[in-house]
């Protein structure tokens, strides 16, 4: 699970019910729905295959944090020493 270090709210690392050619794609869990055995993110599933991904062993590189944020077009700040906007939970 990664979140955004000075909100602390989730995005986790996700595919359509499994890592995409042995990757993972980011997306908020704005407006998520949480049910028994799944979880039904408000974005589009052809929206979150064009996010920025890593594989499922890599960790996020900080170059790629702002143009995750972007894609979701949302404002990207990096804390007030340049700290990363990611953390991985």
């Amino acid at each position: 699970m990664w979140t955004p270090s000075p909100t602390n709210r989730p995005w986790p690392p996700s595919g359509p019910g499994r890592p995409l050619a042995g990757a993972w794609f980011f997306v908020p869990l704005d407006e998520a729905i949480l049910g028994p055995g799944y979880l039904k993110v408000s974005y589009a599933k052809s929206l979150v295959r064009k996010a920025s991904s890593i594989g499922t062993d890599d960790i996020l590189p900080a170059a790629q944090e702002e143009a995750i944020f972007q894609h979701y077009g949302m404002t990207y700040e990096s804390g007030a020493g340049g700290e990363r906007q990611f953390a991985c939970r």
